[in-house]
């Protein structure tokens, strides 16, 4: 019988309004895959739940954490803090599980920074254009357009990140974005060959960055 092989580390980042939260909840319902659920001092939405969208703590129970240093990777987006706890992860890849972070490029780099003897993947997340992005910031459960202006400047300096990671998505039809993670796990896994195309995601950044 051969052993159990540990689980991988799959890390989806993303300006905000780009979709890496669905793709997340999709991925996690392939066998084997569970998602990090992250600690933060964020109000919770309508429709989140605690202990399974995130688990909501205040500010100084989240300072508690990070003086005892259980946090894997924090950071504060937005005015609020976010972390995920090592203990848990940990606890998932031993059992053979694979882990998918929601996380920003702040995180991923405190986890790449670590040098886990788990294999990490890494993935961020683009929209198809500035002018889709800003349609769906300001669908979103937002107050006013004054919030989604405030996330699109942010955009401008979260894309610069992109080089930081193993692969760029676009993300201009859910399924096949989806879909293209899937095979570019799956290759990585299996050590296939990906169709990769990173003169394709290149011209991409022009557009958005012009």
């Amino acid at each position: 019988m051969s052993p159990m092989r540990e689980g991988i580390m799959v890390i989806l980042s993303s300006p905000s309004g780009a979709g890496k939260t669905t793709l997340v909840k999709l991925l996690s319902k392939r066998k084997n895959f569970v998602t990090s659920v992250s600690h933060t001092t964020r109000t919770p939405r309508t429709n989140e739940v605690d202990g399974k969208d995130y688990h909501f703590v205040n500010n100084k129970k989240f300072e508690e954490m990070i003086t005892n240093k259980e946090f894997l990777e924090y950071a504060k987006v937005f005015n609020n803090f976010y972390g995920t706890t090592k203990s848990d992860i940990l606890k998932e890849l031993n059992k053979g599980n694979n882990v998918i972070f929601d996380i920003d490029w702040q995180g991923t780099n405190q986890i790449i920074s670590q040098n886990l003897k788990n294999k990490l993947l890494t993935f961020f997340i683009l929209p198809p254009s500035r002018e889709e992005l800003f349609k769906r910031l300001s669908n979103r459960d937002m107050k006013d357009k004054l919030i989604a202006e405030e996330r699109m400047k942010q955009f401008d300096k979260d894309v610069l990140h992109w080089k930081d990671y193993n692969y760029v998505i676009i993300n201009n039809d859910l399924e096949f974005c989806y879909k293209q993670i899937s095979d570019y796990i799956d290759c990585e896994i299996n050590k296939k060959k990906s169709t990769y195309n990173i003169d394709l995601i290149k011209n991409h950044i022009k557009k958005l960055t012009s």
